[in-house]
């Protein structure tokens, strides 16, 4: 593995609607459509190696989002794509080694009744910054190896006929709702949503995947964020010659599961090794599970899970 520094040589840089600004100074206003109504989209990717993952995929899904809520933000997807890989290059003196968190936010902009008193005006406003993943990664290590407690919580997911969840915005406040409940059931656990009908949705920024007889299932792609890491997942079973159905499932279900995880973009893979206050399969992380994420650290050129427990260490003294 790279070897990393332990302190960074400047400070981060955001790209702010075609500005480069310090990190520490970059601010949008109180009276941002963002702010006010949550009306915003956003993207998260990530790097192996301080290369970005499958960004052209978090591109495409960042202006599907953009044109489900009606933004046009004014780059091109080339140019946003050319203008995060010159952020994560001016950014790359300041990292240290470390592998970083992509974030792009885009805002509508300024609401227009308080124009006079918004110094950006009332145009979107598009952002690009990195983070280092040192926190967050490491904060959850253990997880590769211990799992998760995943709870199905009072709080489902919005039907898409409402605000589609294929659209990745900030009005989520059902998630944070979600996450609360699940810790009021057991602190610590996650929470993991259904639709109106019964059926599993996903979890609060991660989706979900369970293992039934040598056979891959998760939850069809309906009232659900597409993850790019569940794409990423599929594929690679699908290299691997393991079947993966996307099917109904109920909470009942998984309680015949031999081995879950879940996905997101941050830690691609994570073994779920509780459901509902019970045991999946024998309550550790599965075979099929430790085949895929092995597969995924050889295609990123990454030890992913390795990765993780360095950066458990170093979070205990790194600063952002």
């Amino acid at each position: 593995m790279k070897r990393i520094k332990s302190q960074t040589r400047k400070h981060r840089e955001v790209y702010f609607n075609g500005d480069f600004i310090p990190e520490i100074e970059a601010r949008i206003s109180i009276f941002d459509c963002a702010l006010m109504y949550g009306d915003m989209v956003f993207e998260m990717t990530r790097t192996f190696n301080q290369k970005a993952y499958r960004l052209h995929q978090h591109i495409e899904r960042l202006y599907a989002s953009l044109a489900y809520v009606q933004i046009d933000c004014g780059l091109t997807p080339v140019q946003m794509e050319a203008a995060t890989e010159e952020t994560l290059a001016r950014n790359l003196p300041a990292l240290g080694g470390y592998d970083v968190q992509i974030m792009h936010n885009v805002t509508r902009g300024g609401l227009g009744l308080y124009d006079t008193l918004i110094k950006e005006g009332t145009s979107p406003i598009v952002t690009i910054n990195v983070l280092p993943l040192v926190r967050h990664n490491g904060s959850v290590a253990h997880k590769y190896e211990d799992g998760s407690h995943f709870v199905i919580t009072p709080q489902q997911s919005v039907p898409s006929r409402y605000i589609d969840p294929k659209a990745k915005n900030r009005s989520r406040i059902y998630y944070k709702l979600a996450e609360l409940q699940a810790t009021q059931m057991e602190e610590g656990a996650n929470a993991l949503l259904t639709d109106e009908h019964g059926f599993i949705t996903e979890g609060t920024g991660n989706n979900f995947f369970m293992v039934r007889d040598g056979s891959i299932l998760t939850p069809r792609p309906r009232d659900i964020l597409r993850g790019v890491s569940r794409k990423a997942c599929m594929e690679l079973a699908g290299k691997l010659g393991i079947p993966v159905r996307e099917t109904d499932i109920e909470p009942y279900d998984v309680r015949a599961a031999d081995e879950a995880w879940h996905t997101s973009t941050t830690i691609c893979m994570q073994p779920i090794t509780r459901f509902n206050f019970q045991s999946v399969g024998d309550g550790r992380p599965g075979p099929i599970f430790r085949k895929l994420l092995a597969t995924w650290s050889e295609e990123v050129g990454v030890d992913i899970a390795g990765q993780a427990l360095e950066y458990a260490e170093l979070a205990k003294t790194w600063r952002p």
